[in-house]
């Protein structure tokens, strides 16, 4: 178990960390955007280099750095977005009956070009490792993409909790495109699905005959695991905005919120 206990904790408190200094940033006022994309810039090719190095390194520090390398490389492209650099050709809410296939086509062009960044992002990575002996910066990369790509399509058809407060003010008009509702036919089985995945996982993880593969397998397991727990959030009575409060700005953000508020066009 202790192959499994260390990478599952160092998978937490980074997915944790990351996540909660993107929200410290993206509710800092909006002249400073442009300084904070420039050093997560930075940061993600030095990421980006950092994960080509792992791909013939299969320690532990390999998989770890490779898992690590992943994440803020994901994390250049969810700032990109919350930030509102690449977002899509949209900029506002759909008129209030908009509904169908209309409604889905203009909540894709809200988010559009971040979709062909991530796309693209992923297709180099997948080039660059088809023949790399460490794949687990791969592996990250993906599972966060699926996971991801499923809480979109979920809070497009409806949760209970769509989790606005963590949504930034200049990106109020994306709540147009997400409808609060007890379930949807996707939920339980994007969930279970995921579960069974991140079930076999932890088997391979048991099953590892080398400290490699069974911090490779570890780090994989418990980010799908965190990602269903994220899922779950959605439907459970408890907001998931409380594990980063310590990252939000509830005064300004409010302040933001009522600004922008008065400035979203209706249609």
């Amino acid at each position: 178990m202790t192959d499994f206990a260390a990478p599952a904790v160092y998978a937490v408190l980074v997915w944790w960390f990351t996540t909660g200094v993107i929200l410290f940033l993206d509710g800092l006022p909006q002249y400073t955007f442009r300084w904070s994309m420039g050093a997560a810039t930075l940061a993600g090719l030095g990421a980006a280099y950092a994960l080509h190095s792992t791909f013939d390194d299969v320690t532990p520090r390999g998989a770890y750095t490779a898992f690590t390398g992943a994440i803020i490389v994901w994390g250049w492209l969810e700032m990109s977005f919350l930030m509102g650099f690449v977002t899509g050709p949209r900029k506002h809410a759909c008129m209030e009956r908009c509904s169908g296939w209309r409604h889905f086509a203009h909540a894709s062009e809200a988010i559009i070009y971040n979709e062909i960044a991530t796309l693209a992002v992923a297709a180099c990575i997948v080039l660059a490792s088809r023949q790399a002996a460490n794949k687990v910066g791969l592996w990250t990369f993906l599972i966060l993409w699926a996971m991801r790509l499923s809480a979109k399509l979920n809070l497009f058809l409806g949760v209970p909790n769509v989790g606005e407060k963590l949504l930034p003010a200049h990106l109020q008009y994306l709540k147009g495109f997400f409808r609060k509702r007890s379930m949807n036919f996707l939920f339980p089985l994007s969930v279970s699905a995921s579960t069974i995945v991140v079930y076999v996982l932890l088997q391979r993880v048991l099953a590892a005959d080398d400290p490699f593969k069974a911090a490779a397998y570890a780090l994989s397991t418990s980010l799908l695991a965190l990602a269903v727990l994220e899922h779950w959030f959605m439907v459970l009575p408890w907001p998931n905005e409380r594990m980063w409060k310590w990252a939000l700005r509830p005064g300004l953000d409010a302040r933001m919120q009522e600004k922008a508020a008065s400035h979203v066009p209706s249609r």
